[in-house]
């Protein structure tokens, strides 16, 4: 094989894939681990969440967003995302009557559902988060009324809720957005 000096460019690239996929599958093997589950971690006013990684199509910083009169508080309106105009929810205010208060680490969670998707408008993202099976064991039922019919239980240190996007995308009040 050629010195590194007298590779050429192709045979670089070519190398560069090789320790690429060499490292990808390596990592693959480490997240699908059996009895571990991975989600992205928000916070929604003081309540730390986590949904499955699987149920987050898309993080967002908050872009430009267009009113649609005649709808519930909750809807702040379209946003334009590439081309499609996607419906942007205040979960906070969904939720708990309580309206997210703008900032840097805003962000919108993107979650399909049926006919598109609709984008959820949260205080932070907390990042990747992994559930263990001991966590699993030791985890606590959800409390608080307003969060149980989307939440199983709640894990670890923090005590992560546990929150179902799917739930909440067929819910039918959140699906009847008009006022």
């Amino acid at each position: 094989m050629n010195q590194p000096n007298n590779r050429t460019p192709f045979e670089i690239l070519a190398r560069y894939e090789r320790l690429s996929l060499a490292h990808a599958s390596d990592t693959q093997d480490k997240f699908e681990a059996p009895g571990l589950w991975r989600g992205i971690g928000f916070r929604v006013g003081s309540r730390l969440l986590v949904s499955g990684i699987d149920e987050i199509n898309e993080l967002l910083a908050v872009p430009v967003l267009t009113p649609v009169p005649g709808t519930q508080p909750w809807l702040l309106g379209v946003a334009n995302v590439r081309g499609n105009l996607v419906p942007v929810v205040d979960i906070g205010r969904f939720l708990f009557g309580e309206r997210t208060q703008h900032s840097d680490r805003s962000r919108l969670l993107v979650v399909r559902q049926g006919g598109g998707s609709v984008a959820l408008l949260v205080d932070e993202v907390l990042g990747q988060r992994t559930v263990d099976a001991e966590q699993r064991q030791q985890a606590q039922e959800e409390a608080d009324p307003r969060l149980a019919r989307f939440v199983d239980n709640r894990v670890g240190e923090q005590q992560l809720a546990i929150f179902s996007m799917n739930r909440l995308v067929r819910a039918p009040d959140f699906r009847q957005a008009a006022a």
